[in-house]
């Protein structure tokens, strides 16, 4: 397989080819298969992890036999994450699409990092940008970026705030996001240089949004004692429990305050795109920047996540630079120039995989699909309601419900421990994953429609499986506390 000369990395063509073939043949087979695939692998591989240790590879080896450990052996040993059954965290689809336009990236290696490298391909990430901001309704003075993630996204909008509104001296500004947060924003904005001890948390409503009263009189407050407040950090679907935060009366209190508003939109801001369910984010177009995580809401393959400011140039002075080594830009507000908006100059082409996913498919089967996610949610939440012993905690806002289980005289440790049970035992059933969360001290059990590969099919083993566990577990359960009363009980 390898070439004679042994200082040569070169492959030759029909060497290529039939690596290319047999990884196809195989990928072929595992996606054709994700249907019957458990939706959750056995994770449990401490052992499997310290067979695989080894030292440094002195030779190459045929790629065959790495190809098949790594289908036959360690790729099940997971979470199937593409699976039609993945109902587990925030899913993400893995569109084949994109899996072509990685190939495609990696074999031609075009860099991308800056405009004048590769100004046509640099162009279609521009384009991917653009609609993004149009599918957003934020305005043309928008600009943005692709991340890995949602994380880095909210790293960088908060350094453009940060930049912006407080300068050089940024000890006394104050940050403010919800209980409910996702956790990267406490964590990104130790790293942007706002400390633990100026991030406030905000409690929520019966629903899981954020009080704004309690919001204004936190910003009331810090400023009296001689703070800065500049940034609010809300949530178009958190992770726990898919609340949307109350957006427009958050950009309310931001315009009258002068705060930096950021919506967190990783889960739930792709559902904008469907005209009918833009009230369920109402206030969403209003925010100063805005998380988007295109490998959840358009199904494309981890590690593309996205950031869009509404005034593009609060973007560019927080990250432009340049070097003598460096080529420039022909016209700068013309043409976008991905290193004068983020932090990195070598980076991936992720655009390359947005962009040829859209143009493969169309919006319009993007919200079609967006549409039947929630529509499948909704009509799973109300049916897992009327199960006896199901208490329904918080009712899909998009396509994300949660609920625990409960029976008459129930401490909140049993429910606990019984939600957990559930947990664990409609996942081993092999139909449906599904994880959990504690919110408040309670344990409630989740369920999140977003892989396109979930159809009504799979909605509906989700609803038999948590039915006969609950039935199964609510009966042992309250057998268990009437053989053992508390203290005092008759």
């Amino acid at each position: 397989m390898l070439d004679a000369d042994p200082a040569s990395l070169e492959l030759s063509p029909d060497t290529i080819r039939a690596l290319g073939a047999d990884v196809i043949d195989r990928i072929v087979a595992h996606l054709g298969s994700l249907d019957r695939q458990p939706a959750r692998g056995d994770v449990h591989a401490e052992a499997l992890c310290r067979s695989m240790r080894e030292p440094v590879p002195e030779r190459g080896t045929d790629v065959g036999p790495l190809l098949d450990a790594l289908f036959n052996e360690w790729i099940p040993r997971s979470f199937t994450t593409p699976g039609p059954g993945y109902l587990a965290y925030i899913p993400g689809g893995g569109l084949f699409p994109a899996a072509l336009a990685d190939f495609i990236s990696a074999s031609t290696n075009r860099y991308t990092g800056v405009w004048m490298a590769a100004p046509a391909l640099v162009q279609l990430e521009a384009n991917v940008l653009d609609w993004l901001r149009v599918w957003m309704s934020f305005p043309d003075t928008t600009r943005g970026l692709l991340t890995t993630g949602g994380s880095m996204a909210v790293f960088n909008a908060i350094v453009c705030a940060r930049e912006r509104l407080l300068g050089p001296d940024i000890r006394d500004g104050v940050l403010y996001t919800s209980t409910q947060v996702h956790h990267s924003v406490v964590k990104t904005a130790r790293l942007a240089g706002i400390l633990p001890d100026r991030v406030r948390t905000i409690p929520v409503d019966g629903d899981f949004r954020m009080k704004v009263e309690a919001l204004a009189e936190a910003v009331r407050d810090d400023r009296a004692h001689g703070l800065r407040p500049f940034m609010v950090a809300s949530t178009a679907g958190t992770t726990n429990t898919g609340a949307v935060d109350p957006l427009d009366a958050i950009a309310d209190l931001c315009a009258a305050e002068g705060l930096w508003h950021h919506v967190d939109g990783a889960y739930g801001a792709f559902f904008h795109m469907c005209e009918e369910l833009r009230p369920l984010l109402r206030g969403l177009p209003r925010a100063d920047s805005l998380t988007l995580d295109p490998h959840k809401g358009l199904f494309i393959p981890y590690g593309t996540g996205a950031l869009l400011v509404r005034d593009g140039s609060a973007l560019r002075d927080a990250h432009a630079a340049t070097a003598g080594y460096l080529p420039g830009t022909p016209d700068p507000d013309e043409f976008y120039d991905p290193s004068q908006y983020g932090p990195d100059l070598s980076r991936g082409f992720q655009g390359l995989r947005v962009w040829l996913c859209i143009k493969v498919f169309g919006a319009a089967r993007f919200r079609a699909a967006l549409a039947e996610k929630r529509a499948l949610a909704v009509d799973a939440a109300a049916r897992i309601a009327a199960v006896p012993g199901i208490a329904m905690v918080a009712p899909p806002q998009l396509s994300l419900f949660a609920f625990h289980l409960t029976w008459p005289g129930a401490a909140r440790e049993d429910e606990n421990a019984a939600t957990t049970e559930l947990i664990e035992r409609v996942t081993a059933r092999g139909r449906v994953m599904l994880t959990g969360c504690t919110v408040d001290g309670r344990f409630l059990a989740r369920v999140c429609v977003l892989s396109f590969r979930t159809r009504q099919p799979r909605i509906d083993a989700c609803v038999d499986d948590v039915a006969a566990e609950t039935a199964a577990l609510v009966a042992y359960f309250a057998t268990i506390r009437a053989a053992n009363p508390p203290p005092g009980a008759r």
